[in-house]
Formats: structure tokens, C-alpha cells, sequence
């Protein structure tokens, strides 16, 4: 539940939502479970906390189904980098897929952009703390920005970056230092804001403040999949593959691999 202004907005936990929290069964005690939902102001991630009795976060994001096909089932031995983690649902997920090492990264900016449309004040990393605590997670938690990820002296087999590249003001930049924390042979899945119409041309639309989702300044850009593969030679990877563009309630999203 979310307070915007005056009113109260409640998530609803859709079926497609459970779905997909489901891959992550955590299947706390029941009054625990309720006591991790109510713990959080705002849930980014839907988690199944307790299955049996229906009890689930109620993430803000909707459907994300269509991201899953593009994880690779089994991890075992890998490293993951999870940029822009929220939650850290995706985190999460490839360390029970069997992840060796996984990073998990936020600059915590989400926290402005909870209060610009849904006021409410939120502490960074709330929720990812609180799951990983449940699951005795290994997973590590740094709050940092994309853009610094040159600084960190590793690299990682599989690299997400989800929701991120439409958020900032240089795209170039961060697809840049995606790349260099990238393994040789490595992958960087990327998703994104895409173009309704997109013909084939390195098309990139640029958004006016609020005018993609109500009370919400930082969308800046939406890719056509030519132009994101370009973007991403542009930044040393071999190209992008299978780019796709889906529609995610009522807006297209391009989602696909970067090789390296």
C-alpha cells in the first residue's frame, strides 16, 4: 500500500506478478512473512513470502515476465552484477540459480523518484536489506552509481541492467561502463523504454518530463532496437542480439543481449 498525497493507492498482486515471484520461493513463517510486508513503505519487487497463505510484497512494478526467458537458467560458478537493484529481485534470482557472486548496485535515486509519485520518504536498500536477511542471502549490496562501475576492480559473466539506460542523461556513457565490467565472452542484459513504431531506422525518441508516466520526471529517451544496437558498438560491445520490443502495460519495452 502506498500513500500518494492524500490518497491511499493500494498494489494489487496480479497473477502475472505471483508468477514470477514465484521462481524465488522464500516461504517465510506466516507472521514473519506479514511482518516483512509491513516493514517496507514502498515495494518495488513483488517476493512470495508465504505461498500457502497468499502472502506476498506488493511490488509497484507491473508484469515483468517477458525479462525472464532472457535469464539463463543455471548460473553455477557465475558472476552476476545486478545495476540498478531496488530490491534486488533479479539478484536474488541468479543466486538461487546458482550464482557464485553476485553484486548488487543502486545510487538509491529510486528514492526520489518514490516520493515525486507516490509520496513517500523511503531509506535506500530497505527492501533488498530485509530479503536478504530472510534468505541468508550471500549476495552484497554497495550503494553506487553506474557510472563509477570502472572503479570496481572485477569483472562479471552476466551483467543486468534492467530499467536503467532510459533513466539517465547520458546512455552512451553508461553502456560504456557496462562494458568494462564485463567479461570476456561475457553478457550484459539490457532492457529498456522502447519506440511504439519502430521501422528499422537508429531511432531515439526523446520524452518530455511526465509525459511517459504521470508524476515522473526521469524518463528521458525511448530506443529503437537499431539504435540501441548501435549505441552499444559505439561502446565496445560486438552488438546486440535478439533485441526484442514488447508491450508492458500499454508501453513498449526492448529488451536483449549485449555481447561482448
Amino acid at each position: 500500500m502506498a500513500k500518494e498525497g492524500s490518497v491511499v493507492r493500494e498494489f494489487v498482486v496480479t497473477e502475472a506478478e505471483r508468477k514470477v515471484a514465484e521462481l524465488l520461493p522464500i516461504d517465510a513463517d506466516p507472521e514473519v512473512a506479514r511482518a516483512t510486508v509491513a516493514a517496507v513503505p514502498f515495494w518495488f519487487h513483488t517476493f512470495a513470502l508465504g505461498r500457502e497463505h497468499a502472502i506476498y510484497t506488493p511490488g509497484a512494478a507491473r508484469d515483468h515476465r517477458y525479462r525472464l526467458p532472457w535469464l539463463p537458467d543455471d548460473l553455477t560458478g557465475k558472476t552476476m552484477l545486478d545495476v540498478g537493484t531496488f530490491d534486488g529481485f533479479y539478484a536474488f534470482l541468479c543466486e538461487h540459480r546458482g550464482a557464485a557472486r553476485v553484486l548488487a548496485i543502486d545510487n538509491e535515486q529510486y528514492r526520489q523518484w518514490v516520493a515525486a509519485r507516490w509520496g513517500i520518504k523511503l531509506e535506500g536498500g530497505t527492501g533488498f536489506r530485509v530479503i536478504q536477511r530472510l534468505l541468508g542471502s550471500r549476495a552484497e549490496y554497495r550503494r553506487m552509481d553506474a557510472f563509477a562501475l570502472d572503479r570496481l576492480e572485477e569483472q562479471f559473466d552476466l551483467v543486468c541492467c534492467f530499467g536503467i539506460l532510459h533513466r539517465v542523461e547520458n546512455p552512451l556513457g553508461l553502456l560504456q561502463q557496462l562494458r568494462t565490467v564485463t567479461a570476456p565472452g561475457g553478457t550484459v542484459l539490457i532492457e529498456t523504454y522502447g519506440l511504439d513504431d519502430d521501422r528499422g531506422a537508429p531511432s531515439i525518441r526523446v520524452s518530455e518530463p511526465g509525459e511517459v508516466y504521470e508524476r515522473d520526471e526521469f524518463v528521458y529517451w525511448g530506443f529503437g532496437k537499431a539504435a540501441l544496437e548501435r549505441l552499444a558498438r559505439i561502446a565496445g560491445f560486438v552488438g546486440a542480439a535478439q533485441l526484442e520490443i514488447v508491450n508492458v502495460d500499454g508501453h513498449p519495452r526492448i529488451v536483449g543481449r549485449l555481447r561482448t
